[in-house]
């Protein structure tokens, strides 16, 4: 299944992206389920949403619903840095002992087609084309073995960054918060329809039509289940959490000349099994 956030017709809501458009789950639900957090957070009502994926014609078309991040209301969002060899290579950053985990708030996000905005306060904003990951199993401590039972499904994410003031700190939160920054969608398919295992997804970032990133799941230097695992051991993971797994070599700031976003660019992060999360960079 592909679940995702919307607007329709001035209403947040959550819905199934079906063949002929999206159908809205919050209206079939009756408000049962807040939003799509709260779904995941119930084995019955993700038995019951694969019955309408399989009963309900779509409610919208596609394009006419906003946009929202995939989880709007995430309780955590656990960012994952320099995890792909390309990408520490090419920032100069000493390989580490543990995952770099930064946290993003919820609201620096927005969602598919909705803009990137650089702030005035800086000309290097850049783009970090990830997997994200969404918890749907709760958890605490959670052995690497035991990991892929917590996943819920996967997602395209837009870690951007505003590198100056990034490096004010040591801590990279500044330049990681920025309002409107961080992209999330267009939705996110579910786990069972991808064996990541065994087909590691395919990463792809694109400026304006031309590819700047491209890598597999396989090549990051912590692991999916190392990922959770670690994460889990600080706070207990609750659905609706996401884990933005890393980004791979060929960012802005490591080419030459550096290769920062300007306004008018469209970026493109494109996630196999999932679809294309696309920003249009606004001044912000």
């Amino acid at each position: 299944m592909k679940l995702g956030s919307f607007c329709i017709d001035g209403r947040d809501t959550y819905g199934l992206v079906s063949e002929d458009g999206i159908i809205d789950l919050g209206k079939h639900f009756g408000g049962r389920y807040a939003n799509l957090r709260d779904l995941l957070a119930s084995p019955d009502g993700m038995v019951q949403a694969r019955k309408c994926l399989e009963t309900s014609p779509a409610d919208v078309a596609l394009t006419d619903v906003e946009y929202r991040p995939v989880i709007t209301n995430p309780a955590k969002i656990f960012c994952i840095g320099v995890n792909y060899a390309d990408h520490l290579e090419e920032t100069k950053i000493q390989k580490a002992e543990h995952p770099t985990v930064f946290l993003r708030y919820a609201a620096s996000q927005i969602g598919h087609q909705c803009p990137l905005l650089l702030p005035r306060e800086s000309s290097q904003l850049d783009y970090e084309g990830e997997v994200a990951l969404i918890i749907g199993k709760p958890g605490r401590r959670i052995a690497p073995g035991e990991a892929w039972s917590h996943i819920a499904g996967y997602a395209c994410y837009n870690d951007g960054s505003v590198r100056d003031w990034q490096f004010h700190s040591t801590q990279w939160g500044p330049g990681k918060n920025f309002a409107a920054t961080g992209a999330f969608g267009p939705w996110m398919t579910t786990a069972d329809e991808l064996d990541v295992r065994k087909n590691p997804l395919q990463l792809t970032t694109r400026v304006n039509g031309e590819v700047m990133q491209h890598a597999e799941t396989s090549l990051m230097i912590f692991s999916i289940p190392e990922l959770i695992s670690y994460c889990s051991v600080m706070l207990p993971l609750e659905a609706g959490d996401v884990i933005v797994t890393g980004t791979p070599g060929g960012v802005g700031m490591a080419r030459t000349p550096p290769r920062y976003l300007r306004i008018g660019d469209t970026v493109e992060i494109e996630v196999s099994g999932v679809g294309a999360l696309s920003n249009k960079v606004e001044a912000g």
